[in-house]
């Protein structure tokens, strides 16, 4: 089940450099969980049907110079009527001076002023993209998580199936590990997975009889990468003699991951079977039929032309 997520206002200020005008208490632990941004600019006119005070709020040169044609009577009762609503954080865009009335019912109510230089666009879709990355679904999976010729494979099987020994084999064929035992994934948008370690055992993998390696340190850094959009799923489990296995790989198979389908095969696991090998020439095919070539699927047009061309003959 996916986890609800939130980040916190002082990751948001140290991430886009925001002046601090004035900051409730405890702002910087203000917990953000919406996603959009708001510029209030029907708020500042008195309207508040459908508003939502969780999100953020934004103004710019536009907002400031329709306040600066009102009164500041008239100023003081919009910003108290924005400000008694319980919004996480009010910035200010193009290092514009905040208005003496806007401090004002900003200390009356024990609301966060912030102010940045950048466009009121530009730092608006800046923090959006930043809260759908922050806040996007996510769900933790026991596997490992490699990248092989730039394709992010996430191995799945039983504890004991050879997850990590394949992967400390892929790592040193000069591919790379993100995240070993745990992987955090998340869906940064409608199509795309993108999967990570915990912070807490990133760049580590555990190997049986060995213990606990730390791969950046004994591979180097090209050995890491903090994360890997997930293009492949590998299910490895034991050989079993009355199993079928799909010996053309016709048939496309697909696991879903926060309602994001991702193409998916089994591996069977045998004593002299080279798995790094494997698990290399399947994430070059896969790569091969995103781009648009099936080599399962120019096999069996072979296969038919054969037989029709024999066919014909008789």
């Amino acid at each position: 089940m996916a986890s609800v997520s939130s980040v916190k206002l002082g990751t948001l200020i140290d991430e886009f450099q925001l002046e601090v005008l004035r900051g409730a208490e405890g702002y910087r632990d203000v917990a953000i969980s919406s996603e959009d941004i708001n510029r209030p600019g029907l708020q500042l006119t008195g309207f508040f049907d459908y508003f939502d005070a969780n999100r953020i709020q934004v103004i710019g040169l536009v907002e400031s110079t329709y306040l600066d044609g009102i009164s500041a009577e008239e100023r003081q009762i919009r910003f108290d009527t924005l400000f008694r609503e319980q919004i996480p954080a009010f910035i200010v865009a193009r290092g514009i001076e905040p208005f003496p009335e806007c401090m004002e019912m900003a200390e009356k109510y024990d609301r966060t002023v912030l102010r940045c230089h950048d466009t009121t666009s530009a730092i608006i879709s800046a923090i959006v993209t930043s809260l759908h990355n922050h806040l996007a679904p996510r769900i933790t999976r026991h596997g490992v998580l490699v990248e092989v010729y730039g394709e992010g494979v996430l191995l799945l099987g039983d504890s004991g199936v050879g997850k990590s020994e394949t992967a400390i084999e892929l790592v040193k064929r000069g591919h790379r590990l993100i995240a070993d035992d745990a992987v955090e994934i998340r869906r940064v948008n409608t199509g795309s997975l993108v999967g990570m370690a915990p912070e807490l055992i990133r760049h580590y993998i555990e190997l049986r009889g060995i213990g606990v390696v730390d791969v950046r340190r004994l591979f180097g850094m090209s050995a890491v990468k903090e994360e890997s959009e997930i293009n492949l799923v590998i299910n490895l489990e034991p050989w079993r003699e009355d199993a079928v296995y799909d010996r053309l790989g016709v048939e496309e198979l697909y696991m879903e991951i926060l309602e994001v389908k991702v193409p998916t095969i089994t591996v069977p696991v045998k004593p002299g079977r080279n798995l790094a090998s494997i698990i290399e020439v399947a994430a070059m095919n896969n790569r091969h039929k995103k781009m648009g070539y099936n080599s399962a699927l120019e096999f069996t047009k072979q296969i038919e032309s054969h037989f029709d061309k024999a066919m014909g003959k008789q």
